[in-house]
């Protein structure tokens, strides 16, 4: 409304000021065509007229030249402009139609001019009266406004707060409520519940009545999950207990049936009972490294760490691929597969941790390859020192991994399909080799990958090493088991138990 006001109001006080410039520029060109011809350079035609003060009257010539012009003084008397004066009226073209020039020295003018005879003559009023009025009005609509605001805004804010004291009380006892213990049923004090002290029929009341609601079934929502939680805890604590005692009470009466297996073996000379006898004797082994699998897993589901001594990868890789070519060749002719060490590095390659399980991993990565790829396949395997880690690389050109097994193949019991079953039935594995491979990989702060392909199936196992080497490590995208960042483990005392292996 100030706005609109102010507008309003300089419009309507600049047209009465370009009223009287018109009339005024009307005067003038009155007199100087009755003046005759001696005034065609001067403003003697205008003496002795009624102009107010600040009133400037000036002839042009053709071309908008200030020819003369004079202002009107406070004492009435005119006085002559400066040329500075002069030129800022230059240029008006004499139709009539009031402009804004500022003249220095004077100030803002209303300007008009109108041809007289050939004779151009402009006359100007001052907007001082304009923009005082102006100005003056300014002042009171802001101080106007302001006060109203400020009246307008405290009555609001009184009437507000007044209206919003339910909603406070009902967002205390919201906060009064998420700080008390989970569990319970009902507010200690009934004082707190939501809806307390506000009119079921209001906003307030409606949002408390809503809240308690909702209170009620977070209550009961955290009081069941709780309950959920703590049935799962202890269903995974009973699992891990039975596999560890199962495993610890197994191991007993499986390692009495393999001794009297072998012993029955030793013994007798029929062909028959010893087959049986070698066939207990081979179903026993089995079943003992599968209770074997399940007390690591559970020992490492436990938390158990590892030993931290010194292990020499170089070493223990070329041993489990001795081994395994040991033991294809105590097998029938032409059905093992070719078992080969490439790029074993000529110094130690040092991590920490367990000797035996750390065997176990290589171990159990040659015998998946065994379990799962057809004959006279190619199996490698590799020991590469990069930056930080030392990586245990076993690869194969079996048939691969089938794609929808690969994400989840270091899980605890995955088999595969007949794409990279054993040819010969009844040797399936138990699907904790490549857990186990994991679940040690992890325990020693390290990580395992997996990638297939037909013709080609790699496992890498990258563990920390004692004597990290600063180069980068290549980046891959593949199937990972990723335990996260280990403390770096202790420098080691001695090494070189590689080379003198690799020279026997």
């Amino acid at each position: 409304m100030a706005f609109t006001t102010v507008l309003t109001q300089r419009a309507y006080l600049l047209g009465d000021l370009d009223r009287r410039v018109a009339e005024a520029a009307e005067r003038g060109r009155d007199g100087v065509l009755g003046g005759g011809s001696g005034a065609d350079t001067g403003l003697g035609s205008f003496d002795g007229r009624d102009r107010p003060a600040g009133t400037i009257t000036a002839r042009l010539d053709t071309d908008g030249t200030v020819v003369a012009a004079e202002v009107v003084t406070r004492s009435g008397g005119p006085r002559p402009l400066r040329a500075a004066q002069r030129s800022a009226l230059a240029g008006v073209e004499p139709d009539g139609t009031p402009r804004t020039r500022t003249v220095p020295g004077l100030g803002a003018y209303r300007v008009a001019a109108l041809d007289g005879g050939g004779r151009p003559v402009l006359t100007a009023l001052p907007m001082d009266d304009v923009q005082n009025a102006v100005r003056g009005l300014v002042v009171v609509e802001t101080v106007v406004a302001a006060g109203a605001v400020t009246v307008a805004g405290s009555v609001c804010a009184v009437v507000v707060r007044r209206r919003l004291r339910p909603l406070e009380r009902v967002a205390a006892a919201a906060v009064e409520i998420c700080r008390s213990p989970p569990g319970r049923d009902e507010p200690a004090d009934p004082a707190l519940a939501p809806g307390h002290g506000t009119r079921p029929t209001g906003e307030a009341g409606r949002i408390g009545a809503a809240l308690d609601r909702l209170t009620d079934h977070a209550e009961t929502a955290r009081a069941e999950r709780l309950r959920a939680e703590e049935e799962t805890r202890r269903g995974e604590e009973r699992m891990r207990r039975f596999l560890a005692d199962a495993s610890h009470e197994l191991r007993t009466p499986l390692a009495s049936i393999a001794g009297y297996a072998e012993l029955m073996n030793r013994s007798t000379g029929v062909v028959e009972p010893a087959t049986a006898w070698r066939r207990v004797s081979a179903e026993s082994a089995r079943m003992t490294g599968l209770v074997e699998d399940l007390l690591l897993l559970a020992r490492l589901d436990e938390g158990h760490p590892p030993e931290a001594a010194e292990v020499d990868l170089t070493v223990l890789v070329a041993e489990a691929v001795r081994d395994a070519r040991a033991a294809g060749a105590e097998g029938a002719a032409g059905e093992d597969r070719i078992w080969r060490p490439a790029g074993l590095p000529d110094s130690p390659a040092l991590v920490a941790g367990d000797a035996a399980r750390l065997r176990r991993i290589v171990a159990n990565l040659l015998a998946n390859a065994r379990a799962h790829t057809p004959a006279a396949t190619t199996v490698v395997a590799t020991v590469e020192v990069t930056g930080a880690f030392c990586t245990i690389r076993v690869r194969d050109d079996g048939p691969g991994i089938p794609p929808a097994l690969l994400p989840s193949v270091f899980e605890r019991f995955t088999r595969a399909d007949a794409s990279r079953s054993r040819v010969s039935p009844g040797h399936g594995g138990s699907g904790l080799g490549l857990a186990v491979v994991a679940a040690v990989t992890k325990a020693h702060g390290g990580r395992v990958h997996a990638e297939s392909a037909p013709g080609r199936t790699e496992f890498t196992v990258e563990l920390p090493a004692l004597r990290p080497v600063p180069a980068p490590r290549p980046p891959t995208g593949r199937v990972a088991v990723d335990p996260g960042p280990s403390e770096r483990a202790p420098e080691p005392r001695t090494g070189g138990r590689a080379a003198a292996f690799l020279r026997r």
